[in-house]
């Protein structure tokens, strides 16, 4: 038996992975063997984060787990998670870990597809103080690089940039210190738990308008690639 993280690369996941860890280690979860990480159709990069594959890869082995993705729409994104939860069922997962905080829409689409894979979801941050967990990630010593923001919420000058509390002390009101709303992403690439220390560089800057039936939303991104 064994439990993955559904993970992003970013702090909420880094931190479930990281509690996950922690429970495995007091008989409360098998072991943690592997990460899964939703790709965007090509299969070069996550795709709500911009970080690519190659780099995603290697944080995974900079964790000691096994890097898992699949590459999806958001048409088939459900189909393909399943087939993918259930392939993972077939090698020993039991468990499988999310990062969510309080969002109950996704925290109910998490269980959902772990009963069609027959798998048990774990939320190990759900209901917690949102600031409270940005503090315990930030006093745990993990660091993180600010890789993507919505501009409804943040301009360009928040992406490329630590998250950090100078980063947190700038955050204009009504934006939340998690992003839990979706106003900015992170890439984790040090902490507790890390063997080394994830070696990255930008690949450049870029601004992203969604398709119109995701709102035409502008997104600014960081690209992170493997240094």
């Amino acid at each position: 038996m064994s439990t993955i993280v559904s993970y992003s690369g970013g702090k909420d996941s880094t931190l479930a992975l990281w509690r996950a860890q922690r429970l495995a280690a007091q008989g409360k979860l098998p072991p943690v063997r592997g990460v899964l990480t939703a790709l965007e159709e090509s299969g070069r990069q996550a795709r709500s984060h911009g970080v690519s594959r190659a780099l995603l890869a290697e944080q995974a082995r900079c964790l000691g787990v096994v890097h898992h993705s699949i590459a999806a729409s958001w048409a088939d994104y459900e189909a393909r998670f399943v087939e993918q939860l259930r392939t993972l069922a077939a090698q020993g997962v039991t468990d499988v870990v999310f990062g969510d905080i309080d969002l109950q829409a996704h925290r109910d689409w998490e269980e959902k597809v772990c009963a069609a894979a027959g798998l048990r979801a774990h939320l190990p941050l759900w209901g917690e103080a949102r600031r409270a967990l940005v503090d315990e990630f930030l006093g745990a010593g993990f660091r993180a690089w600010v890789v993507c923001v919505d501009a409804r919420f943040l301009d360009a000058s928040f992406v490329g940039c630590e998250f950090d509390t100078a980063f947190l002390a700038r955050l204009p009101d009504g934006v939340d210190a998690c992003g839990e709303n979706g106003e900015f992403h992170t890439f984790v690439y040090d902490g507790p738990g890390f063997l080394e220390p994830v070696r990255w560089a930008s690949a450049g800057r870029k601004s992203v308008v969604s398709p119109p039936e995701f709102g035409a939303r502008t997104y600014h991104f960081d690209l992170l690639d493997r240094a």
